[in-house]
């Protein structure tokens, strides 16, 4: 069973830095691609990164230079980070794989940027 569980959000101050993990409960290295979303109140889930098979990695145009992802392998985790939060970046954050053409999510982490 594929277990996906968001580590690292809260409260932080407009300005900080904030880096959101997704430890996974199989190999890294058999899954097709990994990734993240968010949903900010009241708006649609967006998609933010992700990473294919081979380090292929993909920013939303509107995301690129605002976050970087990454993926370790060793400890079958992939992570989230955000420098220079903004209050838009407000919202519930979600990982997710995709294996085979089916995709894994996790329960999603509350972050909250104060001003």
């Amino acid at each position: 069973q594929v277990q996906l569980v968001e580590s690292g959000g809260g409260v932080v101050q407009a300005g900080e830095s904030l880096r959101v993990s997704c430890p996974t409960s199989i190999s890294i290295s058999s899954v097709d691609v990994v990734g993240w979303y968010r949903q900010a109140p009241g708006a649609q889930r967006e998609l933010i990164a992700t990473i294919a098979r081979g380090d292929e990695t993909n920013y939303v145009p509107s995301m690129t230079g605002r976050f970087s992802v990454s993926t370790d392998s060793d400890k079958n985790t992939f992570s989230l980070q955000r420098i220079g939060l903004k209050p838009e970046d407000t919202a519930a954050y979600f990982c997710f794989v995709t294996i085979n053409g089916a995709s894994y999510w996790g329960r999603g982490i509350q972050v909250t940027v104060a001003t």
